[in-house]
């Protein structure tokens, strides 16, 4: 079919030969135990994927978000999930880009061999929401190091991480010259922190992303857990977010090639009234509507992923392809379940599993009205609408 990418296929072909051992049963299991996929994740690490950003002379293999992107869309498109791992493709950018040499040459050489895990990305908090300039987390400085307070919500991975990124207040916003300055990007060592300040809680949701929210009581780090500049916090995890945006746009594009395989085949094999259900034209046009919208989506991915590679500015690219990939995931997966009918409810066929993984996609990690806002005002030059 049309959706085997031609783009790095030897890429494709190893993840996806990686992921066949890990088949439906796995996820079922983890997601029935609420478990973390340990085994993937570790197998990933081992097989060099996830330090593909790194660049060589830190231990990686310093490929682009394109093969990035590749291997995310291969591995949802095999029925995995890369929700469990994603996090230090991009994370790991604000130490390479942000950190002093010292601190690259410290923890991404062991990032790339999985000696350090960096999953844990603390910004969002239970009363700011995605108004970042709001959040009331607080770094002061105290002799030679910081003192934080605070806490963090729906941080994935936490306690699975032995790092983390943590944006706080180091200067009031109201003291600060404009609203998104005044904070700053700390990388907290959680095996020191938790228990000394740092309290962890799992919190249970739709989806298995081992979330947690995060408490911060007088927790001390050292004054080297700042990094780069004091104040540019928010500028630094900017860098980040196209990068984020792109992948998960690749992971959704992943999910729409899943359910529409997995739709096809239902729909040739399952005969009801003595024919397949799939010479029927109600079920033929949704199918062939969701391919045709994952292939468009497809090319938006391609494109943002082209231009962060090229060093161009990819802002409207980025968010356009997490919007259209979003949408292509989600309408795929509506379509899935309306083909299996009532099979589709049932935990053996996945269907239902990725069907509510897909649909934190219109949320997470940025809501779709967000990037609509985003487009009118700085792609359509219109007001600013809040």
């Amino acid at each position: 079919m049309i959706t085997d990418r031609p783009t790095h296929p030897e890429i494709r072909d190893a993840v996806a030969a990686l992921c066949r051992d890990f088949p439906g049963e796995y996820w079922r299991e983890k997601d029935r135990e609420r478990a973390y996929p340990g085994e993937f994740v570790k197998a990933l690490t081992e097989a060099g994927f996830l330090a593909c950003l790194i660049p060589e002379d830190y231990g990686g293999s310093g490929l682009g978000l394109s093969e990035a992107a590749a291997i995310m869309e291969e591995i949802h498109k095999s029925g995995c999930n890369g929700g469990a791992c994603h996090a230090q493709m991009y994370t790991m950018g604000s130490v390479l880009r942000h950190a002093d040499e010292g601190k690259k040459q410290s923890y991404l050489p062991q990032i790339a061999t999985g000696a350090l895990r960096l999953q844990a990305f603390g910004v969002t908090e239970p009363t700011s929401g995605t108004d970042t300039t709001r959040i009331r987390t607080t770094a002061r400085q105290d002799g030679n190091g910081w003192v934080i307070n605070g806490q963090k919500v729906w941080t994935s991975r936490a306690e699975h991480s032995d790092l983390m990124l943590l944006l706080a207040r180091t200067t009031p916003r109201e003291d600060a010259a404009k609203p998104h300055q005044g904070m700053s990007m700390f990388l907290i060592d959680m095996r020191d922190a938790i228990g000394n300040g740092m309290e962890i809680k799992p919190l249970r949701a739709m989806v298995n992303h081992a979330t947690t929210e995060i408490f911060f009581d007088d927790l001390r780090v050292p004054a080297d857990c700042l990094i780069g500049e004091e104040g540019r916090g928010f500028y630094y995890i900017l860098d980040g977010m196209n990068a984020e945006r792109i992948l998960i746009a690749a992971e959704c594009i992943g999910d729409a090639r899943w359910f529409i395989e997995k739709a096809r085949d239902y729909a040739v094999e399952r005969r009801v009234f003595d024919r397949p259900i799939g010479q029927n034209q109600g079920i033929q046009f949704p199918i062939a509507r969701c391919l045709a919208e994952t292939e468009a989506a497809a090319l938006m991915v391609q494109q943002a992923a082209d231009t962060f590679d090229g060093g161009g500015d990819c802002g409207a690219q980025a968010n356009m392809a997490k919007l259209l990939a979003a949408d292509a995931s989600w309408h795929a997966a509506d379509m899935c379940l309306q083909t299996h009918g009532g099979f589709g409810f049932a935990e053996e066929y996945d269907v239902e599993r990725k069907f509510r993984e897909t649909r934190l996609y219109q949320i997470a990690p940025i809501s779709t009205n967000l990037i609509l806002s985003y487009i009118a005002e700085h792609v359509l030059d219109m007001p600013r609408s809040f």
